[in-house]
């Protein structure tokens, strides 16, 4: 009988994130799981001819494990035009163009451009259709914000969508109007993921690439476990034929739209909460509220005001409590997770209240750790109610670097101050976790980890200095608490024998770095079940 092969870790520090051992001197891999870690000489003496890792001093961890994000969308942007680049309208446009020559892209072709800010533009705000017209005159086109909530579409791709003025502001959502009523191209939540959803995708063998690149660039950063953070019925074919291709090398999980899963249960039944072909169903997803660097977010208290906003605006609720209810009693008497969308403390202040209520109205439903995506204006004064709820936050604590600035200009200080309170969170006794939402920003843990750890704003300004958090703590969220999460604690998320060899090498110990030098450590390798998935050149 051939010997399973077994592959020996040593040379460098071993961080485990088991508290009951939190450090080791080797790790022996077999059978894609984790055979014995600790002291090298007791782990040598288990081995039977392994293939050697040494690790010359470099660090191996558990690969980290993606709570919140977008596969499908990360895929998509990979045939985008990048216009993050851009500092004006003038910019814009030569992006765009530039974009439609160097791929020859023909008239008539639908393009997709990303990434654009309207806080990092020099007119400070979006542009319009008039604008996007003079980018591509020949072809539709749609403008993402880089939050991903609003957008901005041209002439041809309103025309080809059936937007005009008459259009209704969908609940949750709006178009830009101008004072004649006609569409301005800007749009807004419901109002714009409802357009953008009708907009045509590649297809075919060009689809299995995108898929496959984005893949790469998850485990470029580490990442063996990743999400689809909302999927609708038009992707359930899609989905069927990447794991008919055996497309997927990473484990994905996938969150289905309450409103749009009926073809998701019908063709993809198998897949509900469990892996088949590294594709699982985790449950559903629902949105309660916007951005708040788009002053869509929905608050308790009002934005400070800004030039033609009422100044009691609070932003507004994507969804209305009954529905939410009735969404969520579906989710509990189905035992299904929910993963709600809640960047405002109003819209957290719904999900706690409907979430209490469907509870109490299905006595005997299990647990299904209900999550809190993003959590940016979460309330200190809230915490005790996602403990008792058993809900977890998942906070998007990098917008304290990347956003933190503009929370500052929208909020003032002692809101923007605790923006994603891990601090408060930790010592409340909550399991949390931290996730990027790529392609919203990439999907780089280390950065995220010093962002818990640090604090700072693009602008240097320290944001909530009690909401910084170990070094420890914060690899914790995006280790065995996101295993958690996704009630796989017992397969993932710490280096433990039994448990299945997902690995990433660091270039250095990030427990012994000094926190404002975490951003520099690199990725060198990530492992799936024990196999390489992906190396740093070199």
């Amino acid at each position: 009988m051939p010997q399973t092969p077994q592959t020996l870790f040593v040379n460098g520090p071993i961080l485990t994130m088991d508290d009951r051992m939190p450090r080791a001197e080797a790790l022996l891999v077999r059978g894609g799981r984790i055979a014995a870690v600790g002291p090298r000489a007791a782990v040598q003496a288990a081995a039977e001819s392994p293939q050697v890792v040494d690790l010359h001093g470099a660090a191996l961890l558990p690969a980290f494990i993606d709570p919140h994000s977008h596969l499908s969308s990360v895929a998509m942007s990979l045939q985008q035009a990048d216009v993050s680049a851009a500092a004006d309208f003038d910019g814009l446009i030569e992006l765009i163009g530039q974009y439609i020559r160097q791929n020859k892209v023909p008239a008539g072709a639908w393009v997709t451009a990303r990434g654009y800010d309207h806080n990092a533009l020099a007119e400070r705000r979006p542009p319009d259709r008039a604008v996007l017209d003079k980018a591509a005159p020949q072809n539709p086109l749609v403008l993402q914000h880089a939050s991903g909530h609003t957008g901005v579409f041209n002439t041809p791709a309103l025309q080809a969508l059936g937007l005009d003025a008459g259009a209704p502001d969908p609940p949750g959502g709006r178009f830009g109007r101008g004072a004649d009523g006609a569409l301005t191209g800007y749009a807004e939540e419901n109002a714009f993921i409802q357009a953008l959803h009708r907009v045509p995708t590649p297809g075919g063998a060009q689809l299995l690439g995108c898929y496959r690149r984005a893949q790469e660039l998850y485990a470029s950063y580490g990442i063996a476990t990743v999400q689809d953070g909302m999927i609708v019925d038009q992707m359930a074919p899609l989905y069927a034929a990447l794991v008919k291709a055996g497309a997927l090398f990473l484990d994905t999980v996938a969150y289905a739209d309450f409103r749009s899963c009926t073809a998701l249960h019908a063709q993809l039944g198998e897949h509900w909460g469990r892996y088949r072909g590294r594709f699982k169903i985790g449950g559903y997803k629902t949105f309660l509220d916007g951005s708040p660097q788009a002053r869509t977010a929905w608050l308790r208290q009002p934005y400070l005001p800004a030039e033609g906003q009422d100044p009691g605006y609070c932003g507004y609720p994507a969804l209305g409590d009954e529905e939410l209810y009735a969404q969520l009693c579906r989710a509990l008497a189905e035992g299904r997770q929910v993963l709600a969308h809640c960047n405002g403390d109003a819209a957290a202040a719904q999900y706690l209240a409907q979430f209490a209520r469907a509870k109490a109205a299905c006595p005997g439903a299990p647990d299904v750790r209900p999550v809190m995506i993003h959590a940016q204006f979460l309330g200190r004064d809230q915490l005790p109610q996602l403990k008792a709820l058993g809900m977890i936050p998942s906070f998007f604590v990098a917008h304290v670097y990347h956003w933190g600035d503009v929370h500052l200009r929208n909020t003032g200080p002692a809101r923007a101050g605790h923006i994603s309170c891990a601090g408060a969170a930790l010592r409340a006794g909550l399991r949390f976790t931290f996730h990027q939402d790529a392609p919203v920003i990439r999907p780089d843990m280390l950065e995220t980890v010093w962002c818990a750890a640090n604090r700072l704003t693009r602008g240097g300004v320290l944001l909530g200095a009690d909401e910084r958090i170990p070094v420890y703590e914060a690899l914790k969220a995006v280790t065995i608490n996101a295993a958690y999460q996704y009630f796989e604690e017992n397969e993932k998320g710490s280096l433990v024998p039994g448990k299945l060899a997902d690995l990433t090498v660091l270039s250095a110990d990030p427990l012994a770095a000094d926190p404002a030098a975490l951003r520099s450590l690199k990725v060198l390798a990530t492992y799936k079940q024990g196999e390489p998935v992906w190396h740093a050149a070199g």
